[in-house]
């Protein structure tokens, strides 16, 4: 994610569900009966000490599928979810988030399930405990008037109505205020998103595009993420825009800015960046992980940073309002390897996501003939006045803080100067391969950079991540 200083802070993290079972089930005797087991209740968070209550412990999901209508004139949403999980312990009933919206329908494996609400949280009991290990599947009904989450200290996130449509997007909540879900990047999952909308008004979401159809006075857009994906890098963008869809390296690429905007503008050749830079960041980096490009601009003053959804990133006209700046898109592309392909277990170590996002930008600007990466590290180093905020674990407060984001570029050029320049790229992609499409944590990243350079680098990151004094700089 990025962010201007004006900016709202909405901004992006991951750890297997299997650890963040809330409950203590043991597994029968071989042979003996369900009725031997001792069902729990799900825990009604991910065990994230930030955010204590994103998420939900006792099972892992593995898919969504998304069916949802949305009426702009009305501001209404109704929609069904299908969701495919597995149980991590032996539940008498689990939780999902969703903020705001009603429940009209829900089934657990077919069977009639109760359900309940505590805030954002919904309740679900089966008819049945659900085993560990078993796979079940949750059908949820529901509608209403979404709206946005807000909190004191990181802003507002989530569905907003806009004047032609709408936008569902935010960090690091954003996906409970229009469809249920486990909230947490530690519980990533494939989606299917089926839109129905009026004729005439464009629905973009994540994935690969499989074309829309009209139905009467209606038209449904369908999307296809099969890439596991944390649940805030879902987007929904409705509303009248210019969509452009190609081809690039085999696969589609589709960009789009408002109508609202004029054609041929900054935002527009901004967009005709993505394949370019998108194809420089995978010499750097390896492999570009997911199926699709693309990238989303919104015209809306709610919108001051941008976000780097699923193979789509969106990006707020702020950024394109001076000049065609492709510094933003090298930084949201770079995220689609650090961050959304390899997601963070845990917030606290969100300088993952966005101290190479920073790097990219530098990478970027060297490619482009402007500041050398050792210029931007100079530079950045020289005017940082404060290292008392530290860029690994933060604080809630902080994770968008710029200890984060420039501290976190630092520490990147850091551990280059140590290692060399061929032990560094090879560190890159040794990285985004070995744990694509999964979570991770800081210290799987200090494992990875030892083993591949063959140093002891835990003092370095030590020092560049959390000392309160100038750290030196290697040689």
């Amino acid at each position: 994610m990025n962010r201007r200083p004006i900016a709202a802070v909405l901004t992006i993290a991951l750890v297997s569900l299997a650890t963040l079972a809330g409950c203590t089930g043991r597994d029968p005797a071989p042979g003996s009966s369900s009725s031997a087991r001792d069902f729990q209740p799900g825990a009604d968070g991910a065990g994230d000490e930030y955010f204590p209550k994103y998420g939900n412990g006792g099972y892992d999901v593995k898919s969504y599928g998304l069916k949802l209508r949305y009426d702009p004139a009305k501001d209404e949403l109704t929609g069904t979810a299908t969701i495919t999980a597995t149980a991590t312990a032996d539940l008498s009933r689990f939780n999902l988030d969703l903020s705001g919206l009603a429940v009209t329908a829900l089934s657990v494996d077919g069977k009639p399930a109760q359900d309940s609400r505590d805030g954002t949280e919904l309740v679900i009991t089966p008819s049945a405990g659900l085993a560990k290990g078993a796979e079940f599947t949750v059908e949820i009904g529901y509608g209403g008037k979404p709206e946005p989450v807000k909190s004191a200290d990181l802003g507002e996130g989530g569905f907003l109505h806009t004047g032609d449509g709408a936008i569902a997007l935010g960090q690091p909540e954003s996906a409970s205020t229009w469809f249920p879900v486990n909230d947490h990047p530690s519980d990533k999952a494939t989606y299917d998103i089926e839109v129905t909308v009026p004729n005439g008004v464009e629905a973009l979401s994540n994935g690969v595009p499989d074309g829309s159809t009209e139905d009467g006075e209606w038209t449904t857009w369908k999307w296809s993420e099969q890439a596991p994906m944390a649940s805030y890098l879902a987007t929904l963008v409705i509303g009248q825009y210019r969509v452009v869809s190609g081809t690039h390296n085999g696969k589609p690429i589709v960009t789009a800015v408002p109508e609202s905007l004029p054609r041929n503008g900054s935002a527009e050749a901004a967009m005709l960046f993505t394949a370019e830079i998108a194809d420089f960041l995978e010499t750097q980096f390896g492999p570009y992980p997911f199926d699709a490009y693309g990238g989303v601009v919104v015209d809306d003053d709610r919108i001051g940073y941008a976000l780097e959804t699923q193979s789509r990133p969106v990006y707020g006209n702020v950024w394109f309002k001076q000049r065609v700046n492709t510094d933003v898109v090298a930084h949201e592309l770079a995220h689609q390897w650090f961050g959304d392909s390899v997601s963070i277990a845990r917030w606290e170590d969100i300088w993952l996501n966005e101290g190479f996002a920073t790097y990219a930008e530098w990478l970027w600007a060297e490619e482009q003939g402007r500041e050398s990466v050792q210029e931007s590290f100079q530079a950045e180093y020289d005017k940082t006045d404060d290292w008392s905020k530290p860029t690994l674990d933060p604080g809630r407060a902080e994770i968008f803080s710029r200890a984060v984001y420039k501290r976190g570029g630092l520490t990147v050029h850091a551990l280059r100067l140590a290692v060399g320049d061929d032990d560094f790229f090879k560190i890159l992609k040794t990285w985004t391969a070995e744990k694509r499409n999964g979570t991770a944590q800081t210290a799987d990243f200090i494992t990875v950079a030892e083993r591949v350079s063959g140093e002891s680098l835990r003092p370095l990151f030590d020092e560049w991540l959390t000392s309160p004094t100038p750290p030196k700089i290697p040689a």
